[in-house]
C-alpha cells in the first residue's frame, strides 16, 4: 500500500493518521506476510480452533447426594425459614 492510497482511505474513514508513511510501511509489511502464508501449502491438514488442542480437562458433571444448605444457612446472622434475613436499605 502506498502512502497516497493510505492518505485517501484515511480522509474517507475520517481518521487522522499522524505518521502515514511509517503506516504504510508496516501496512505493506502486513500484506507481504500475508501473501507468505497464502503461499503455504496446507492441502490435507486438518481445521485447527486451537494450536494446542487437548481434551475436555473437567470432571463428569454427576451429582451428589449432600445438600449442604442448612449448615449455609446455619451460619447466617439471621434467617426466616430457608432464607437470610437482611435490614431493609430503604
Amino acid at each position: 500500500m502506498n502512502v497516497n492510497e493510505l492518505k485517501t482511505t484515511a480522509q474517507l474513514a475520517m481518521l487522522d493518521i499522524p505518521d502515514p508513511e511509517k503506516l504504510a510501511q508496516a501496512f505493506s509489511e502486513m500484506l507481504d506476510n500475508f501473501s507468505k502464508m497464502m503461499a503455504v501449502d496446507v492441502e490435507g491438514l486438518e481445521p485447527t480452533t486451537h494450536a494446542l488442542a487437548q481434551g475436555n480437562r473437567l470432571r463428569e458433571d454427576v451429582p451428589r447426594g449432600t445438600d449442604e444448605s442448612e449448615a449455609v444457612l446455619d451460619r447466617a446472622p439471621e434467617r426466616e425459614d430457608r432464607f437470610f434475613k437482611i435490614p431493609n436499605v430503604l
